[in-house]
């Protein structure tokens, strides 16, 4: 499987919140409602982000940020703006004091203005911001989140996404049936084409592990480990596949990957486990075998020793609302 492909495929939102805000200055939101991850398309103005640990970054129209929860971040019109408004789980809005602010103010479907006029004017150089989150960390695989940064800028001239995010917004202010289901899907597409032109950015600060996907050694044992994650793989038959020595597989890819082949399907089979366990009905026994253990007591030990928790314990603690699908 392509790497990208692998990564990107753990991005499968359910009820995602999604909502445009238009905001007239003076503004400042800061937003800590823990959610994974949040993607914000400034469709007008030029608002900042600002990361709670990083240099605030000036955005422009077009551009698309993109913040890894739970970490909070505030939008503002200016850097000297007071914040106004604390966005909680939830969410939940209320003033820097926490007075509690009613929904009085939204201003259409699925539409947040903060001051007076329609939704969509330009009023008095205000900012339109597109905001998609996902609300649980089991929607977004733990590889995806680990191999970003807290805050992601894609400026508009290096994306060429224009048709999607308009397509997001005419759907945002939609209210059909099945709309929810749209948005959910519009958003891992908005999520998937800012990652893609993240990662082919020379100065993108990509995981190792997609950087070593390039090497002629290590680049095609990882594409063996990810397309075959179920298949009882050694350091030697690996090795062999690559048609080198084990001894510089094992080399090459700890110093390149940052951790030994071995461990690193682990790693990479206990991830599909967990996602499996959270978004499918499969019994355990049949996820073992999807993903390359024996049977369920043995994934029940690595993944225990793993992450603390059984395969059950996971499963019930990522229950979600949402129908589960029954695979293939």
């Amino acid at each position: 499987m392509e790497p990208l492909t692998s990564l990107l495929s753990g991005a499968r939102a359910r009820g995602a919140f999604v909502l445009r805000t238009v905001q007239s200055p003076p503004w400042s939101v800061h937003v800590r409602d823990s959610a994974p991850l949040s993607v914000v398309t400034v469709a007008r103005g030029a608002p900042w982000v600002v990361p709670d640990a990083g240099d605030p970054v000036l955005l422009d129209s077009g551009d698309i940020a993109m913040m890894r929860g739970p970490d909070p971040f505030t939008f503002t019109d200016d850097l000297r703006t007071p914040v106004d408004v604390i966005i909680h789980p939830g969410p939940r809005r209320t003033t820097a004091a926490g007075a509690q602010l009613h929904t009085t103010a939204d201003n259409g479907v699925r539409t947040w203005v903060n001051g007076v006029g329609p939704a969509g004017a330009d009023v008095d150089g205000s900012s339109m911001l597109l905001i998609g989150k996902y609300r649980e960390p089991s929607e977004i695989a733990a590889w995806l989140l680990s191999a970003l940064p807290p805050l992601l800028v894609i400026p508009k001239e290096f994306h060429a996404e224009s048709a999607l995010v308009s397509l997001f917004a005419q759907e945002i202010a939609r209210d059909e049936p099945g709309q929810d289901l749209v948005l959910d899907r519009l958003l891992d597409l908005l999520v998937v084409a800012v990652l893609r032109a993240w990662f082919t950015r020379p100065d993108a600060a990509a995981p190792a592990w997609y950087q070593a996907h390039g090497d002629p050694v290590v680049g095609p044992a990882l594409r063996l480990i990810h397309g075959d994650p179920s298949h009882p793989w050694t350091v030697n038959a690996l090795a062999r596949r690559t048609a080198v020595s084990r001894a510089t597989l094992a080399r090459r890819f700890t110093n390149l990957v940052g951790t030994p082949p071995i461990a690193y399907l682990t790693d990479w089979r206990l991830d599909l486990a967990a996602d499996l366990l959270s978004n499918t009905e499969a019994p355990i026994e049949s996820i073992a075998h999807q993903v390359g253990y024996n049977n369920a007591f043995a994934l029940s030990a690595a993944f225990k020793r793993s992450r603390g928790v059984s395969p059950q314990q996971h499963r019930m603690s990522s229950s979600r609302s949402a129908p589960r699908t029954t695979p293939d």
